[in-house]
């Protein structure tokens, strides 16, 4: 087992047979890679859990081809779910509507809805395909990642995860680099669960209807835990001016256990690493994983980062930021 090419089409049938008898199976999607294993076979899902040391009542996403490939794990297929779908698959969207009994309950972790997702990465596609055509409905793909840590945007960041213990399908980098939107359709008026690339205004514009806020009675839903994407370093959000403080201090100091990641407030020579972020939210977004991950490896205990503008745009970025931070 190793890392194999994802133009290699022999490599990609071979990678849909393991997951069609029940292997685990990493794969680039357009927004991180995914840990695969057959939605429909809840002992295979259940490697997945194992795998990634994640809770089993934390649910996961399940990909599939298309919306008709979707209706095969949905007892319902909501007019809201359907207009999303019309939209944005294939693309970094996940629907949440009630699940048919008997289909995919341990990616569901149990709940009566499951979270459904049509990804647009070539090869993922590819992937999907070959192993529908040996029977698999879908493919449950939380991200490649032990449980709570950074999200992987590419082959190499999955190997460091888990080493040559399983095949990872290589499609280069991630383009989107932050996990799907996720929009529950599953009670009545559709409600928001967690941001991605795709911002509100065009979930909202493409439903013809608000979103409301998420409820107590939310279903659970994949990446919404308080902490999450968190790498081995305390992160700590700052915004500018406090940024700008803390840095003042740093430098007067001879201990030097920080890596910054800044957008307006440049650090000095004083700082062990540092990374610009972008003023782009897409881009941010795009790099988000990796560049906490190469301030990670430097070794510091700390990660300051400075607070993304409070803009709907970037939204994903700063959710998972805060959502580090949490950790």
């Amino acid at each position: 087992m190793a890392i194999v090419g994802g133009n290699d089409s022999a490599a990609l049938q071979r990678a849909a047979a393991e997951l069609a008898a029940g292997e685990l199976v990493a794969f680039p999607t357009e927004t991180v890679y995914g840990l695969g294993a057959r939605a429909d076979d809840d002992a295979a899902v259940a490697k997945i859990f194992a795998a990634k040391g994640r809770p089993a009542d934390h649910p996961l996403i399940v990909h599939v081809g298309d919306a008709e490939g979707a209706r095969a794990f949905a007892s319902e297929w909501p007019a809201t779910a359907r207009r999303l779908a019309d939209a944005f698959w294939p693309g970094p969207l996940t629907v949440i509507v009630p699940r048919r009994s008997g289909m995919g309950t341990a990616a569901a972790a149990g709940q009566t809805s499951i979270g459904l997702r049509c990804p647009s990465h070539p090869v993922a596609r590819e992937l999907l395909a070959a192993a529908a055509a040996l029977g698999v409905a879908g493919v449950a793909g939380p991200s490649a990642n032990r449980f709570g840590r950074i999200s992987p945007t590419t082959a190499a960041h999955v190997h460091e995860e888990f080493g040559d213990a399983l095949t990872i399908v290589d499609g280069g980098e991630c383009e989107a680099g932050i996990e799907s939107a996720i929009v529950d359709c599953s009670r009545g008026a559709p409600a928001l669960l967690r941001p991605g690339v795709l911002t509100r205004e065009q979930i909202e514009a493409a439903l013809g209807q608000p979103l409301r806020e998420a409820g107590r009675d939310a279903p659970r839903a994949s990446g919404t835990l308080e902490a999450h994407y968190a790498p081995r370093a305390k992160l700590r959000l700052m915004p500018p001016d406090q940024l700008r403080i803390a840095l003042g201090v740093l430098a007067k100091s001879t201990v030097n256990p920080v890596a910054v990641y800044f957008r307006t407030v440049t650090p000095d020579r004083s700082v062990r690493a540092y990374r610009v972020m972008p003023d782009n939210p897409v881009a941010a977004a795009h790099e988000l994983f990796s560049a906490l991950r190469e301030l990670d490896a430097t070794g510091t205990p700390l990660i300051w980062v400075e607070t993304p503008p409070d803009a709907p745009a970037w939204d994903g970025v700063r959710d998972r930021l805060q959502r580090a931070a949490a950790a």
